[in-house]
């Protein structure tokens, strides 16, 4: 618990909502009920462990905050998560129905330690550690099986050591999910790219048999898609999408707009994780993505 004043405001609640669901407390000291639920508030907020902070502000010393929220009656609980009210409730309500409010919104403690774990996955490989980032994913995802952001990492990561089989398996339990979701879709574009390759026997001499046929029918799209598909698996994902604008500048609808939602799932597989950033302010995007992102629109809006 904090108490909460202009002066730390910004740092205290908006910022640190970025992170954590913060409930906020307008109160007074002379409010009755006030008295009666503070105590409730501070004892959840222990109970809760991290899952969410609790914020207290006088409303008669801090009557700025207290107009800037529209508060009309004490006590007035305001939660805000990425900065923003997403939802409050007003009178000194019993343990058990605060209790059922924050179980609305905040986060179980199997999803704080997922979502932990994950970030420190992500640290581990910016500084090249892929051990100790497989190690983080793979228990975020069985901590919080429903992370479908840890388990796309996860997967990701196993797919770029070679490790195929394995991603398999870990991406067995969504594949059901693989058609809703963009993420996974893209898993499983790659998947797919792995496992035509397989089949079609393509070796080291692959890329020049591409290039040859393509050289005698630039309409080659069967070519051009397998080659797509083989760039994939070599993880040279430009030359992948470099190939499959060649198509969509010559046949944008081919095959069901295949090359173009092929490449999509490619920008979705280089993408970085965007960090968190304060309200109002935009994350850094991958200059590559950025660029492929233009090009891809510049040639499907022509």
């Amino acid at each position: 618990m904090i108490d909460v004043t202009v002066e730390n405001f910004e740092a205290e609640v908006v910022a640190a909502s970025m992170n954590v669901p913060v409930l906020v407390d307008f109160w007074a000291p002379w409010c009755g009920p006030c008295k009666s639920l503070g105590p409730v508030l501070e004892k959840l907020e222990t109970e809760y462990v991290g899952r969410f902070k609790l914020a207290k502000i006088d409303s008669d010393q801090e009557q700025q905050l207290a107009g800037m929220f529209g508060i009309r009656s004490i006590p007035t609980c305001v939660l805000l998560m990425n900065g923003q009210p997403v939802d409050g409730f007003m009178g000194a309500l019993p343990e058990g129905q605060v209790r059922a409010f924050l179980d609305k919104h905040v986060p179980t403690a199997e999803e704080m330690v997922a979502e932990a774990e994950e970030e420190e996955a992500q640290e581990a490989l910016a500084e090249g550690d892929t051990g100790t980032a497989l190690e983080k994913l793979q228990h975020a995802v069985v901590t919080d099986p429903a992370n479908d952001d840890a388990r796309f990492d996860y997967v990701k990561l196993l797919l770029q050591l070679g490790r195929e089989d394995d991603a398999k398996v870990a991406f067995a339990p969504v594949i059901a999910k693989a058609a809703m979701s963009r993420k996974l879709g893209a898993l499983k574009t790659w998947m797919d790219a792995l496992d035509f390759v397989a089949s079609g026997a393509y070796d080291a001499s692959a890329e020049a048999g591409f290039e040859a046929k393509i050289a005698a029918n630039k309409r080659d799209f069967d070519t051009r898609y397998a080659r797509a598909r083989w760039l994939i698996t070599q993880q040279r994902w430009t030359d992948a999408m470099d190939e499959l604008l060649e198509i969509l500048m010559r046949d944008k609808a081919w095959s069901e707009e295949i090359a173009r939602k092929t490449y999509v799932a490619i920008l979705e597989l280089i993408e970085a994780p965007k960090p968190k950033v304060a309200e109002g302010q935009i994350p850094p995007e991958d200059p590559v993505v950025a660029t492929y992102r233009r090009r891809l629109s510049s040639v499907v809006l022509s």
